[in-house]
């Protein structure tokens, strides 16, 4: 039928559809339009349009619902051509839509159904900010409530509530805020004394925020602030200084508002200006004013500080309109000061005064003490209040020395005063500006002591000098007592005027000590005691000697006790060969004593020192000498050299020199004698025959004593012989080793034997002295050993002489050259022999060409070798060396041959009746030989057999029969192999034969 191409259409109205066709081809003479029931088939309209009728609306449908529409046109001749559509009329829009705050973080949208049908709701919710999807919910159709929780306080929202039927939506929007929420934290606090900082937390819950300041002095508004989401603070500038202010805060969001916390704080005070504190007019008062700030406060506290610590000592509160303050009752001499402060509130602002003083009062309990001093007087008094003290010291009613001191110090010490002069002494307070009347006294210094009191002997024994310097003025005369020092007994009195220096005393006993105390007399004061002490000089001992005592390195010294006191002897030994000394300490009535543990073979000197006091006296010297001791340790050693011999020893005695004798040791005569100076303790002898023996022995002196060390054997190092060699001796697996005797003497050779790189204890042979050879046996083949050889005599060794040396390799056995069958490859194969090589030389001849073609490199450890691309059909031979070093063991050559080919374009012809003629080619390298066989092809009988040398390559088969058919093969041989041709026939000609 013809196609209407029918649509549908609602365009926006949800209770109608517009229905629209195309007039088919011819035209129409009308329709028929039939409107029912999707599902259920009810037929709903049924209508008619005329023949130009294109469209047709269907009105007064239910909206949301599916319909079938079929469409007839009636043409020509009574033909019908129908299609059916099926179509749904747009879904109806929610009513009465509502959007209600629930709290500062949801909304609850509501809604009544729409007429008609629906599928279900969308709801899509949008922050009105941003911009920003935040829901998007997919509600069942009888759904007309849902809750939006979980939303930023404060906020605008945009909700879209879209009605679904199929793939038709109708949507209704609206829009509304949260509540706010209430800012949190508030805190207002001073910035400075014109400002105040407001913060707070919570802020983000809200659209706006409105901030109102309130001076509550006054009760007026000072400032108000409208400020968008997200301000946390905010500086209020330029208020009054110390005044109280309140802060109320509040969040708005659309219609909704929100009281928030208020808070209260004050601005900071102004501190005072030109505070001062002076003098009032009464006495011991002070009066504190100051200039009053700017702004607001609650009152003063006006603090007054007492002393140089700035303690507080009184507290006076004024009103916030003073500027003035009087204390009374004040210490006299004190420093006060006075601090201002302004109160606001908590807070606080201040000023400081500078320092002023009320008018001090004298010092009590003044005094002025010499205290036994010549040259000072002490100054005291009691502690006054004020800021020091002035001192004034006059002498004869003129001032010598003024100070200032500050509070605190009672005492002054005068220094540098005359000895023994009257002074007065003044002092006053001062405080500030102010100075008290003064407070006097007098004293006298203390005369001076003789100054440098020295007594002294002069070298005297029986008198002592006293001297001293005189002293300034105010001196009279002196006093002195002589003592003797250990048993205090006073020897004599000592009076003089004072113009004397010195005095002598004379009479007294040698090497004792006396005391002498003098002082200096000055008016009602005498000195303090001067003192001095010295002995007389002692006498010196006499008949000191210093004699041996036959013991083992002990000396005794004697000496007589001189007239006079002693306090002890003391003996001093020593000698010029060892830096220490022997100090030893007697008695006053001990006379001879004894050393013991000297140095033997030493020379010492005694000297006897009589001690008395400081003073010595010395006797002269004395001397003798110690026995020496045998020298220990001695040994004889080789020398840096063959014909040295190295002699040491341990001087174990001392002594004067050493004489060191040395002798052949089989002859005993002596053959050198050496002196050595003490302290040496070795000695080269050179000139010696290398590897001999020798005996040493070594006489030790001290003064007129010697005595002789024990005897040391020791030998000259013998040298190492020369020209060694160590060469193979073939087939018995040894070395034989050779060298030249050096000069000298020795004891015999010892020879050492080392397989290179091993770890294991070389092998050793001692031979004899005469020997020059040795042969070393039972070696392993085709090894190389480290040989050594020293000369030995005695226990000692010449410096080795080496030399490497390498045994005759085995060579190989069981050598063996095979074929595989093969006509280009040979297969070689050996047993290993015994011992080491370093590798194989395998090499190949070609016995065809007489000439080596291959020679192979195989490592020690190989046992076979395959030869490939030979020649086929040629003969080899082969042989294995084994090598080590330029030594080599080679088998027996074995020899084989390759298989060879067969030949190839065979062809037979027969040039007679009783002839046939057979020809063939080759291939690769030929063969050793060429076989010809031929048979009669009916009774198989052989006719012929012929051999043929290797370079053939036809022959003529003979005396055969007219017209007979033959069958021929040809083999080529090489050695024991062969390879034949496949058979072949041909008749003899007058047959007329053809080939097969």
């Amino acid at each position: 039928g013809t196609l209407l191409n029918v649509s549908v259409s609602d365009h926006d109205r949800s209770d109608s559809l517009l229905l629209s066709w195309d007039e088919p081809e011819g035209g129409a003479k009308g329709y028929f339009l039939a409107l029912s029931s999707l599902g259920s088939g009810t037929l709903l309209q049924n209508v008619s349009a005329g023949p130009n009728t294109t469209s047709f609306w269907f009105h007064g449908l239910t909206p949301g619902t599916r319909y079938e529409v079929e469409v007839t046109a009636t043409l020509a001749c009574m033909d019908t051509t129908s299609q059916t559509i099926t179509a749904q009329t747009s879904p109806s829009p929610v009513r009465n839509l509502t959007l209600s705050s629930g709290g500062s973080a949801s909304l609850r949208a509501a809604w009544a159904h729409g007429p008609g049908r629906r599928d279900g709701y969308c709801l899509g919710l949008w922050h009105s900010h941003s911009q920003t999807l935040v829901r998007n919910v997919s509600l069942l159709p009888g759904a007309s409530t849902f809750l939006f929780d979980g939303l930023l306080a404060g906020s605008e929202y945009a909700l879209r509530v879209s009605t679904l039927a199929g793939s038709s939506q109708a949507s209704t929007s609206i829009h509304q805020w949260t509540a706010p929420s209430i800012p949190t934290q508030l805190r207002l606090s001073p910035g400075s004394s014109t400002s105040l900082v407001a913060s707070w937390a919570g802020a983000a819950g809200a659209a706006w925020l409105h901030l109102e300041l309130r001076n509550l002095l006054t009760q007026r508004v000072s400032t108000t602030l409208s400020a968008r989401r997200g301000l946390s603070s905010y500086t209020f500038q330029h208020l009054h200084p110390g005044t109280h202010y309140w802060l109320g805060l509040s969040a708005t969001a659309g219609p909704y508002t929100a009281v928030g916390p208020n808070a209260t704080a004050w601005t900071y005070p102004l501190s005072p200006d030109n505070v001062t504190l002076s003098s009032a007019e009464e006495q011991n008062s002070l009066e504190a004013r100051w200039s009053v700030p700017g702004g607001q406060r609650d009152f003063y506290l006006v603090t007054l500080r007492e002393g140089e610590d700035s303690a507080p000592t009184r507290n006076i509160s004024v009103g916030g309109d003073n500027d003035h303050v009087t204390f009374h009752g004040l210490s006299p001499g004190q420093q006060y000061s006075v601090q201002v402060v302004v109160v606001a509130g908590p807070y606080r602002a201040s000023a400081h005064s500078t320092a002023a003083w009320t008018e001090p009062r004298a010092p009590s309990g003044v005094s002025l003490s010499s205290q036994g001093s010549p040259h000072s007087l002490l100054a005291s008094w009691e502690e006054a209040t004020g800021e020091g003290y002035l001192l004034v010291l006059r002498l004869a009613e003129h001032p010598v020395n003024n100070s200032s001191l500050p509070r605190g110090v009672t005492s002054f010490t005068y220094e540098g005063l005359h000895p023994g002069t009257l002074y007065t002494f003044e002092v006053s307070t001062v405080a500030g500006p102010y100075t008290s009347s003064p407070r006097c006294i007098s004293n006298w210094t203390y005369p001076l002591p003789p100054e440098q009191l020295t007594l002294s002997n002069g070298g005297r024994s029986t008198s002592l000098q006293a001297s001293w310097r005189a002293v300034s003025s105010g001196s009279t005369g002196y006093t002195g007592t002589l003592w003797e020092t250990k048993s205090q007994e006073q020897v004599r009195n000592v009076t003089v005027g004072s113009d004397w220096t010195n005095v002598t005393l004379e009479n007294l006993v040698p090497g004792r000590q006396y005391t002498l105390e003098m002082a200096a007399v000055a008016g009602p004061y005498r000195s303090p005691v001067r003192s001095a002490t010295d002995w007389t000089y002692p006498l010196a001992p006499a008949g000191v000697t210093l004699t041996n005592t036959r013991r083992p390195m002990g000396l005794s010294a004697f000496w007589d006790k001189a007239a006079g006191d002693v306090d002890q002897f003391h003996l001093q030994l020593y000698s010029k060969s060892h830096a220490a000394q022997r100090n030893t300490s007697v008695g006053p009535n001990t006379h001879n004593f004894t050393f013991l543990g000297l140095s033997p073979g030493t020379q010492y000197f005694l000297k006897v020192t009589v001690l008395a006091g400081p003073y010595r006296s010395s006797s002269h010297f004395a001397t003798e000498w110690t026995y020496p001791l045998s020298l220990a340790n001695v040994s004889v050693q080789p020398g840096r050299k063959p014909q040295e011999l190295h002699v040491s020893w341990v001087e174990s005695g001392g002594g004067r020199d050493h004489l060191v004798q040395l002798s052949v040791a089989e002859s005993l005569s002596i053959i050198r004698n050496v002196s050595v100076p003490r302290g040496v303790t070795q000695l080269d002898l050179e000139g010696l025959v290398p590897g001999s023996r020798y005996r040493v022995e070594i006489i030790s002196q001290a003064g007129p004593h010697r005595i002789s060390s024990q005897t040391a054997i020791g030998y000259t190092a013998p040298l190492p012989p020369r020209s060694l060699s160590a060469s193979p001796i073939s087939m018995a697996w040894a070395l034989a080793v050779h060298w030249e005797a050096a000069p000298g003497q020795r004891d015999g050779y010892l020879l050492s034997v080392l397989e290179e790189g091993s770890s294991a204890q070389p092998r050793s042979l001692e031979v004899g002295k005469y020997s020059t050879n040795v042969t070393v046996p039972q070696l392993e083949a085709g090894t190389c050993y480290l040989v050594r050889i020293w000369a030995v005599a005695g226990p000692y060794r010449s410096l080795p002489e080496n030399i490497t040396g390498c045994t005759v390799p085995a060579a190989p056995t069981n050598l063996s050259l095979t074929n595989p069958g093969s006509s280009s490859e040979l297969y070689t194969s050996w047993n290993k022999p015994p011992g080491k090589r370093d590798h194989y030389h395998v090499t190949l001849y070609s016995l065809s060409t007489q000439s080596r073609i291959q020679v192979q490199t195989l490592s020690p450890d190989a046992l076979n070798i395959t030869w490939t691309h030979l020649e086929a059909g040629r003969k080899f031979a082969v042989q294995v060396t084994a090598v080590k070093g330029s030594l080599e063991a080679s088998s027996i050559n074995v020899t084989q041959w390759t298989y060879p080919l067969a030949p190839v374009n065979l062809t037979l012809s027969s040039p007679s009746a009783s002839a046939l003629v057979v020809s063939w080619a080759v291939l690769g390298g030929g063969a050793e030989g060429f076989v010809v066989d031929a048979r009669d092809t009916a009774s198989g009988t052989p006719v012929g057999h012929t051999l043929l040398a290797g370079d053939a390559r036809s022959h003529i088969l003979r005396s055969l029969s007219p017209g007979t058919r033959y069958s021929v093969a040809v083999r080529a041989t090489a050695g024991p192999f062969h390879a034949s041709t496949p058979n072949l026939t041909h008749c003899t000609r007058e047959c007329d034969a053809l080939l097969a």
